[in-house]
């Protein structure tokens, strides 16, 4: 962190943002060092799981295009409506989690709080953490597609000229979604109050929601349409694809450009790049220049929320009549509603009620967890277009435990990125937990607990709503329930230990919590068990044809005991060193 006597008042701009960038540099370096230093297996076991990530997703892309591109005359035009297809989604994403950690990174950091009283202009601090909030929320799109890229180039057999002019394609192309995102959550910030924004956003995920399940509606195809006219049907099946090639689109100019590439138009491909260029220098320019006076001003609107202007006397005046009436009534609708666990200690409510209540006040975390469970929602509503393509039993049998895969994967987000920071998020509070009589360890009992009701709740949900749209018998349902009731219990064990061996004090961003080596050994072993919980389930399923009872004896128990070790290990191994930590 600069202090501020390394910083000259009258130094340029550049040469504060060389300064905060070459400090950040040698900071993230030396933690990477003593991380290695610390822990080499953990480092080792991280570095593995991405090359076999890198492997099989590479596998995966290369075999998924040649089946796709295997089709006589229509190969070509479903993998290149797919590439478009990928690209406009992640650019979505990617324009999602720009403007979610943007968010989090200029207006809920400290270090930003701290520049702000240093000697440096705003247009600076914004810079910097424009350009961190970038590499953040890129990266992982870069990890992503890399693989697809690499896989297509293969299939496509182009020249090695086509990989480097990807990666500059991409490093352009990257910058809009980040441009976009930081003008987002300027403005978030800047004119929308914390309780309206969250209701606005709830408001427009139903509708998103519903305007989802109106789109998505498949066309009935007849035998007789698919021998008489294939393209026709092609083109009712694909029109639902078409907003992917809108020209104005940056994931259109970057697929065009890199499919181009591939088919020889080397002018179409240079034409694009320079679009995404020209895009780029433009919004760049006028970013990087014009933005910290609306980001002083949105900085400044966030913490002095209450002092806004005549827009927002309504609103104030109706929180005000709420606050008088919850004087006048008692407590809150949130402890009435937990007063009725009666069951329940008083103590283990007040601490449900804490949880709940600042996970609420979080917007970044509640907003993630809005936007992951709308992709979900897109998902069950698709299944229905699915289910009724489904008449052979080798396809229902694959179709239906890749849809518990999916669930479980989804569990395994939601535990990684909600439940191993809970601990950590304690922070510098901790110690007014730990003198508590309740004590850690039964806070963490409580944690748990709670983790494991919502979380089971969610994906039981999920699950039951998917096998009944995938139109499977009661027993087949029964039976995919209770596996995720197993895998529910097993990764909230294991990320609620791993949270409390790994805890991270220093960071109130449960992102940052999750990023660090802690949080990715965690992604890495709910990864592997539900690789490995799922295999042993396909191979021992009961509804394989001549399946004999002892594998399917053989297979559960191996999946019980593999959910009893990295379920019940961490965990216990985790309320262990509880006792020995210094408050």
């Amino acid at each position: 962190m600069p202090s501020s006597e390394s910083i000259d008042p009258a130094c340029p701009e550049k040469s504060v943002f060389a300064l905060l960038a070459g400090v950040h540099l040698k900071q993230n370096w030396r933690r990477f060092a003593s991380v290695l230093k610390q822990s080499k297996l953990l480092s080792v076991t991280v570095l593995t799981f991405i090359a076999g990530y890198c492997w099989l997703s590479f596998a995966l892309f290369y075999r998924a295009m040649r089946f796709v591109g295997s089709f006589p005359g229509l190969g070509d035009l479903l993998v290149e409506r797919m590439i478009f297809i990928l690209f406009a989604f992640l650019f979505a994403l990617l324009l999602i989690s720009n403007m979610v950690i943007s968010y989090s990174n200029l207006f809920r950091n400290k270090e930003t709080s701290f520049l702000h009283s240093l000697p440096i202009s705003p247009n600076s601090i914004f810079q910097w953490k424009f350009l961190e909030s970038t590499l953040v929320a890129s990266w992982a799109f870069l990890f992503l597609i890399a693989p697809l890229l690499a896989a297509f180039g293969i299939v496509e057999r182009v020249d090695w000229t086509f990989y480097p002019l990807t990666v500059v394609m991409i490093l352009l192309f990257v910058i809009l979604p980040a441009i976009a995102g930081a003008w987002s959550a300027i403005g978030l910030a800047r004119f929308m109050d914390r309780r309206f924004f969250q209701y606005t956003t709830l408001g427009l995920a139903i509708l998103i929601l519903l305007t989802l399940a109106f789109w998505l509606k498949a066309d009935v195809v007849t035998d007789d349409m698919l021998e008489t006219r294939v393209m026709l049907v092609l083109d009712r099946l694909l029109k639902n694809t078409q907003f992917s090639q809108f020209a104005f689109l940056p994931s259109y100019w970057l697929a065009s450009g890199v499919i181009s590439w591939s088919e020889g138009a080397y002018s179409a491909t240079f034409f694009f790049m320079l679009v995404l260029l020209s895009y780029g220098l433009f919004w760049g320019r006028i970013t990087s220049t014009m933005a910290g006076m609306p980001f002083y001003e949105a900085a400044s609107a966030v913490q002095s929320r209450g002092s806004l202007t005549s827009s927002w006397k309504w609103w104030q005046r109706w929180q005000g009549k709420k606050a008088k009436r919850l004087n006048q009534w008692g407590p809150g609708l949130l402890e009435r509603f937990c007063s009725i666990l009666f069951w329940i200690p008083s103590d283990s409510r007040a601490v449900l009620v804490k949880d709940i209540r600042v996970f609420w006040r979080d917007t970044t975390q509640w907003g993630q967890s809005l936007l992951l469970f709308g992709l979900l929602a897109a998902y069950i509503l698709n299944l229905k277009n699915f289910s009724s393509q489904l008449n052979n039993p080798f396809w229902i049998h694959l179709i239906s435990y890749m849809n518990l895969g999916a669930c479980s994967l989804n569990l395994a987000t939601l535990t990684t990125r909600f439940v191993f920071p809970q601990f950590s998020l304690e922070g510098k509070r901790l110690w007014i937990v730990g003198m508590a009589p309740l004590g850690l360890n039964k806070v963490i009992r409580i944690k748990y607990t709670l983790a494991c009701l919502v979380s089971m709740a969610i994906t039981g949900t999920l699950i039951f709503t998917s096998c009944r749209m995938l139109k499977m018998p009661a027993p087949q349902i029964a039976y995919f329930t209770l596996v995720i009731a197993f895998m529910t219990l097993t990764l909230n064990g294991l990320a609620m230990g791993l949270g409390v061996i790994y805890p991270n004090f220093k960071e109130d961003n449960p992102s940052k919590i999750v990023s660090g080596f802690g949080g990715t050994f965690c992604l890495v072993l709910s990864f592997l068990y539900i690789v490995g919980g799922i295999s042993l389930l396909a191979l021992a399923s009961p509804w394989r044809d001549h399946q004999q009872i002892w594998i399917i004896a053989s297979g559960w128990t191996c999946f019980t005991v593999l959910s009893l070790v990295l379920g019940y290990l961490p965990y216990h191994i985790g309320v262990r060193r509880l006792r020995h930590l210094e408050i």
